[in-house]
This record gives C-alpha cells, structure tokens and sequence, in this order.
C-alpha cells in the first residue's frame, strides 16, 4: 500500500524519489506513526512532500489510496468541540428574493434611530427569527444575521448583503502593503505620467556636462560642477477608505498604493471609512487612539497636493448626506461637508473606485459621491487611471 501511495503521488506530479520512500518505511518500522492513520498522513507528508506548493496534490492523491479506512472497533467515539460562534451563525436567516421583497424599510434615517431607541429602552432580554426586537437570523432592522433593507447591523462580525445603513460595532482593519508588487507594469507606467521632475535642494550630484564646460573653459584645469538631485517634483495626498466592503478589493489596493509610494517622493496618506468626516487616521490598527482631525490635514498641505481618493464609495447614503450617518461614530456634519470642504482646498481631485463602473449604478451611494466630485470618479483599471491622470495634469 506504501508503494500504491508513492506511485500515486508520483503520478500526480510530485517529485518522490526511493531515498524519501526509504525513509518513510524506516521511520514507520521505527513506530513514529503506530497504529494512527491520522499521524501516519502527518509522517508522509513531512517526509515526501518538500514544497507547500504540492499540499494539496498530496491530500487528494493519499485520500484515494486510502479511501474507506476506518478506525478499530471499539473506538471511543469522538466528541466535537464545535466552537459556540460556528453555532450562532446557524441562527443566519436565508430568504428567497420574493421573500426579501416582502420585508419592508422603516421610511427613513430618523425613523430607523427613533424605532431602535425605543426597542432599546423596552427589550430586556435576547431574541432570534422575529421582526420587531433587537436580535439574530430574523427581519427586524437591529441585529445580526437577518436580512432588512434598511437596518443597523449590532454584533455581526463581516457584511453580508450590504444593506446597512448603520453598523454599532467596533472593527479592526489592516493596512495597506505597500511592498506589494504590480500585477502588470502597464498601471506603473500610467502613473509616471503625473511625475513632473525638477532639480531642487542641496547640490550632491556631479554635473558632468558643465564639469568638462568649466574645466576646459579653465585649460585644463579640473573644475567639479554640483547640482541639486533630480526627482519628482509631484505632490500627491492619498485618502484610502478602508475595512467593511473594501475588504474585497484589498489586493488591488495594495498594488496601487505600491506603485504610488515608488513612484511619488512627496506622498502623504490618511485612511478613512467609507466617506471623510471629522477625522483620519495614518495606521489602521491605531484608528481608535491616534485619529487626525481632517481641518489639521486641510491646514498642513498646500493647494498644489493632487488628491487622489480611493474606495467603492458604497454605503448607505445616509452616510453621504445625513450628521449621524457615519457607521462606526456619531458626526455632527454630513459626509458631504468634508468631501466639498476637500475639494474646495485641492482643486486637482479624482476617486478612484475599484467597482466595475458598469455596476455602479446599482448603488445609490456611488451617485451622490460621483455628483460631488463633479463626475471625476473612474474605475480603477488602465483606462481608468489613464483617465485619472489625465483629469490631474489639465
């Protein structure tokens, strides 16, 4: 059966070699897996398999060697420990499209805050399936793991259908990579076309042109001519939402704010969530304790920065258009303010959403937005930015 094995895993692709076979009969003669079949899989694949690349070619190909293998009569039976989170996701509501249809909205964001105040003050204890009280895997708009159309997510840890328009929760988001590499050169080379060089500051790089001007001018007398090093003269102020529905768009992200950072000496960047409000913030992970007001960041960088924002603009419009409508804090002026009062201080502005622009009209959001940038959103592909860059440099 150990040849069966070899022999499939060689069939498989796997490079195994009679050394590795070796070493795997030895070491099953020496007792190292005993009568378990569960540790002699763990023996060999640390044995035969030596790149992770090949872990899962490995499980297929043992899984049919030694299909149908049980363990010795009279086994204890083994008892789950099954965690008490996979349990309540269980609770998770599943509706028909017919039956999403029939679940109707509160009419409005100061009816959704006034119902869920009251349901506060009322409910007492917790509750599952139903329609009315604060709860889990029902059709009230408060709660987790339901579905409503126009509801407050409490206690869920990850979005599902998106249909929140307010959620009490406090979230981690991670930053950003800015190692990662670009998937294709073509997005780098959109960006260069931003770059605008000069030669400013100390004077530290040989000026060899003038050097031999200077020297000959002077008989042959060596005269070293310096100037000042040549880089790009661009500035650019980056603002990257961050956690919830971005989520999905992380890797793409990372590539652009890879490339930004390589190709941008003079780059500043702030993340926010879903629309800017009262403040920013440099590390994702330090959100809560070292926020940035935004009037501190309107106040530091010239009118000559390029503002480039990045994210789906995909929340509830609320969060645009209403105080209070932020997801994750109360604030006292709408989303809208900020973005105008951004606008109003770097003229040169674009967004940069990374939905296919063809399913944008299908988020309300993603209008209001788009009409406050003045219709300067494009989607982040080669055209896009193309595009982008070319809105930045007029």
């Amino acid at each position: 059966m150990f040849l069966n094995l070899v022999e499939g895993l060689k069939r498989a692709g796997l490079p195994v070699s009679v050394t590795e076979y070796l070493a795997l009969i030895e070491a099953v003669k020496a007792g190292v897996a005993q009568w378990s079949v569960e540790d002699f899989y763990y023996l060999a694949r640390a044995v035969l398999v030596k790149d992770e690349r090949n872990l899962d070619r490995f499980d297929r190909v043992f899984g049919q060697v030694f299909k149908g293998l049980e363990g010795p009569e009279g086994a204890e039976v083994l008892k789950l420990d099954i965690p008490e989170e996979w349990l309540k996701a269980l609770s998770q509501l599943l509706l028909s499209d017919e039956e999403k249809a029939k679940v109707e909205a509160l009419g409005g964001w100061e009816k959704l805050m006034e119902t869920l105040k009251k349901r506060y003050e009322e409910q007492t204890e917790g509750h599952s399936g139903g329609s009315k009280w604060i709860g889990t895997g029902g059709t009230s708009p408060f709660g987790a793991y339901g579905y409503n159309p126009e509801g407050v997510r409490i206690g869920q840890h990850e979005s599902r259908h998106r249909r929140a328009v307010k959620v009490w929760d406090r979230r981690e988001f991670a930053n950003l990579d800015d190692s990662v590499e670009l998937g294709t050169r073509n997005i780098k080379m959109a960006l260069r076309r931003l770059r605008r060089f000069a030669r400013e500051g100390a004077e530290t790089e040989l000026d060899l042109e003038s050097t031999i001007r200077s020297t000959a001018h002077h008989a042959g007398l060596l005269d070293l001519k310096m100037r000042p090093e040549r880089h790009n003269a661009v500035k650019v102020l980056l603002l990257l939402d961050a956690g919830g529905s971005m989520d999905d768009h992380v890797k793409l992200c990372s590539e652009l704010f890879s490339a930004v950072r390589a190709e941008f000496k003079h780059l500043e960047s702030y993340y926010f969530h879903n629309c800017v409000y009262d403040f920013v913030w440099r590390d994702n992970r330090r959100r809560h304790s070292e926020r940035i007001p935004t009037f501190d960041v309107l106040h530091k960088y010239p009118t000559d920065y390029k503002l480039i924002f990045v994210g789906d603009a995909s929340m509830s419009p609320y969060e645009v258009v209403y105080p209070g409508g932020a997801a994750e804090h109360w604030n006292e002026e709408a989303g809208e303010v900020w973005l105008k009062r951004t606008l109003a201080t770097w003229s040169r502005a674009v967004w940069l959403n990374p939905v296919p622009q063809r399913q944008w009209a299908y988020t309300e959001s993603v209008g209001i937005v788009r009409k406050i940038m003045g219709n300067r959103m494009y989607p982040l592909t080669l055209a896009g930015l193309d595009a982008a860059i070319s809105e930045l440099t007029h």
